[in-house]
């Protein structure tokens, strides 16, 4: 459709009222405004030129939030990790939180930056009492769902062997326990977040007792975690590179772009099929604000 033609740009323009003030945080509008003037006079050009005939080519913005730009970066990045990463089995892995506890992700982002280390503490303690080894991990943070909204969740990377230090030896198939990592996982999340709270550390809305008593509840509850037992490098590199590098949504779900509505396509994974979301442009930009902010998360690997 030709009037769908570059609609993040589109959306990002009709919505800048919204957007470019002071509050916004400052990464946010400056990847807005890059978007905005990727291959525009904006940015500058070359020119090429000979006696008959001249060529001016614009320069790119270089965000991984552009569609154009991130998906260069994300080629760049598969192909940096699978360099750097062994030719060996892996696992992947799943770890998510009850939905709620993300507003307070969200409004204490600060705290977002500790969850890999968190889930990777898990999984190697895990594996050193049940195997006595070390793995290799790589933890890719995720901030947004299929529907744009906020949704703090990791995506994980684990090495199918580990490596028995005292034996200089590596033990191979590695099996994960489901239960007990969800297990180690909703602890150490809740005890991280009690101890923000003791000191006083988490921005809310909500009173301290009512924090305690949240998250006294979301402990004694079940979290989704998630583990496919033995996948390759590559499958788990192409599936989370399109989080990390590049805008939260593809160009090609839009299917409608209107002054005061946006529709795009969606996977519902309980019917098992694509259907349709409608948001107001206002509702879009809001949600997409959040999730551009949210690939500002470096991937975390610990090796």
């Amino acid at each position: 459709m030709n009037n769908n033609y570059q609609p993040l740009k589109q959306i990002l323009i009709a919505t800048r009222p919204h957007w470019d003030r002071p509050e916004t945080r400052p990464a946010v509008r400056e990847n807005f405004e890059k978007m905005i003037n990727c291959r525009t006079p904006a940015l500058g050009a070359e020119v090429f030129a000979s006696e008959t005939e001249e060529k001016r080519v614009y320069h790119t913005c270089k965000s991984r939030s552009c569609p154009s730009c991130g998906q260069r970066a994300t080629l760049l990045w598969q192909r940096e990790q699978w360099n750097a990463l062994p030719d060996i089995p892996y696992s992947g892995m799943g770890f998510t939180m009850p939905r709620e506890l993300w507003p307070i992700f969200r409004r204490n982002r600060n705290l977002l930056h500790d969850l890999p280390a968190l889930a990777s503490a898990v999984i190697q303690q895990w594996v050193k009492m049940r195997y006595g080894v070390r793995v290799m991990i790589l933890v890719v943070p995720h901030t947004f769902g299929r529907h744009l909204t906020f949704n703090a969740h990791l995506h994980i990377m684990v090495s199918a062997g580990g490596l028995k230090e005292s034996e200089g030896k590596w033990i191979t198939p590695l099996y994960f326990d489901r239960l007990t990592l969800m297990h180690m996982w909703r602890y150490a999340v809740i005890r991280y977040l009690r101890t923000a709270l003791n000191k006083g550390l988490l921005a809310s809305e909500a009173s301290p007792e009512e924090l305690r008593l949240l998250l006294k509840t979301q402990y004694e509850r079940w979290w989704n975690v998630y583990v496919d037992q033995i996948r390759s490098k590559w499958h788990f590199l192409r599936y989370v590179a399109r989080y990390v590098r590049r805008p939260p949504i593809a160009q090609h779900r839009f299917t409608k772009i209107t002054d005061r509505e946006v529709e795009f396509l969606t996977k519902d994974l309980k019917e098992k099929r694509a259907v349709t979301t409608h948001y107001l442009i206002e509702e879009l930009h809001r949600s997409h604000r959040s999730a551009t902010a949210g690939l500002a998360a470096a991937v975390s690997a610990a090796l």
